[in-house]
């Protein structure tokens, strides 16, 4: 977790929760060696594992509290959801890929995260049935602000999203307000795998 704080990374609950996390168990064993470098690492269909420091950046700027609701859109390797369930939170994650999802049937701590519910579905569509969340977190590059996602945000809630199309995404933080509308935070660029329509079966 040094290479972490060097990097910038300083709420120590997401330190915590990332340390207490065996990263080698989302990886292909073939990885087993590399798997706690601070890179990205492909999985099936074409996603990535993101690498720690981005799971830690979107997770600091999400400003976690334990036994928040938080949906997450993009489940692929479970790593970020994870780590959500680990400092506490009631998580719901959604995954438009039916291979990645399957893999959900034998996730390796299910029993240690009750917490932790998975989906099937469409990202953009997020989950209306147990809205409101406390906070989104969207872990692809979305072409824009999913307008479904912000209404399912609570007043006052937090939306963690890298957004555009390009080879790299700005992150933004965007609140929701009492009237509904909202305000937007930019930080830094990051690379993300896009954020797409639909279910892939």
């Amino acid at each position: 977790m040094d290479t972490l704080r060097v990097k910038g990374i300083t709420d120590e609950a997401v330190l915590a929760a990332m340390t207490n996390i065996p990263r080698h168990f989302f990886l292909d064993s073939a990885f087993d060696e590399i798997a706690y470098e601070d890179r990205a690492f492909p999985i099936s269909e074409g996603q990535t594992i993101s690498q720690p420091y981005t799971v830690a950046y979107q997770t600091q700027l999400l400003q976690v509290k334990p036994f928040d609701k938080i949906l997450e859109i993009g489940t692929g390797s479970i790593y970020q959801a994870t780590v959500l369930a680990e400092m506490g939170v009631k998580a719901f994650t959604i995954e438009r890929q039916k291979v990645l999802f399957d893999k959900t049937k034998n996730y390796i701590f299910k029993a240690k995260y009750p917490n932790l519910k998975f989906f099937f579905g469409d990202g953009f569509e997020g989950l209306p049935t147990f809205a409101p969340f406390d906070k989104v977190i969207i872990t692809a590059a979305a072409p824009l602000v999913p307008p479904k996602l912000i209404e399912q945000l609570k007043s006052g809630g937090k939306m963690v999203i890298p957004v555009n199309e390009g080879v790299h995404q700005r992150m933004l933080r965007i609140t929701k307000k009492e009237d509904g509308s909202t305000s937007e935070e930019a930080f830094e660029n990051f690379s993300f795998v896009p954020m797409l329509a639909g279910k892939r079966g």
